[in-house]
């Protein structure tokens, strides 16, 4: 994706991540029902025309997706597609593109709660070897005149009980629906997913007043620069914080005025 796309996409993820950090979140649902609006737009040309065109206003687009899936899905897909048309998008299909994107990112959410985003990322791995290594089977998945279902059935044979359901979830959406995408293509899409999620940190950052976005941007990039990892950041406000911010970061907790701790983190990366 380029440009505006690229931007929306990236804002899509942030709000996806914030709600997907709350364990109040089923991130399993969130990904089937974000797949399922998927397939949605991806059949339906018009509508996801419409709900790309810059001519119509964000809220107005918004208010189209709560009366069009609204009672259908949960509120926390809602809430994620609504924010995503109130985005511009290059092509109306950055748009699809950007929901299959969001799915597999929840799957993979998911896995990272229960704990097996690694086996996740390794069964991917292993399961492209073996697609690579056997024609048969390759030729099976993607012959075009089976059905969804008889692939569906042949993954779980494959996969059931022997990978995990997130694994199985993921490869069993790329086979079904594979949208223009060569099987090899799809299953290294999810590793690279995989891996970028295997290496986010969570900071969870409560200050006195909302920071600004600059001072979420440096904030980000000197805590990002001080552990060596992706770092996203979890935001909340605490009149209490008087004058400062309070910064977690796993078991370790950075208290101090933001000035100061920004300060202190380019004296640690000079050094």
């Amino acid at each position: 994706m380029n440009g505006a796309s690229r931007d929306a996409l990236a804002a899509a993820r942030e709000r996806l991540d914030a709600l997907t950090d709350s364990t109040s979140v089923d991130a399993t649902r969130l990904a089937d029902e974000l797949a399922a609006v998927t397939t949605l737009l991806d059949r339906e040309g018009g509508l996801r025309r419409v709900l790309t065109d810059p001519a119509q206003s964000g809220e107005a687009k918004a208010e189209l997706v709560r009366r069009l899936i609204g009672g259908q899905v949960g509120e926390s897909t809602v809430d994620v597609v609504s924010g995503m048309v109130r985005s511009r998008w290059s092509q109306s299909r950055d748009l699809v593109d950007a929901l299959e994107d969001l799915a597999a990112v929840a799957d993979l959410t998911a896995a990272e709660k229960s704990g097996t985003l690694d086996d996740v990322e390794d069964e991917l791995f292993r399961f492209g070897r073996i697609v690579s290594s056997s024609t048969e089977l390759r030729a099976a998945l993607t012959d075009r005149k089976a059905t969804g279902a008889a692939k569906t059935e042949l993954l779980h044979r494959l996969l059931g009980g022997r990978a995990k359901p997130v694994t199985e979830r993921l490869v069993t959406r790329l086979v079904t629906a594979p949208r223009g995408r060569s099987l090899e293509a799809g299953l290294d899409a999810f590793s690279k997913l995989a891996a970028e999620r295997r290496s986010r940190v969570v900071a969870v950052v409560t200050s006195a007043v909302p920071l600004s976005e600059p001072q979420k941007r440096r904030l980000g990039a000197a805590l990002a620069k001080l552990y060596g990892r992706t770092m996203h950041l979890n935001l909340d406000v605490d009149p209490e914080v008087v004058g400062g911010i309070r910064v977690q970061v796993g078991d370790e907790v950075i208290n101090g005025s933001i000035a100061d701790r920004l300060e202190d983190a380019a004296r640690r990366m000079a050094s």
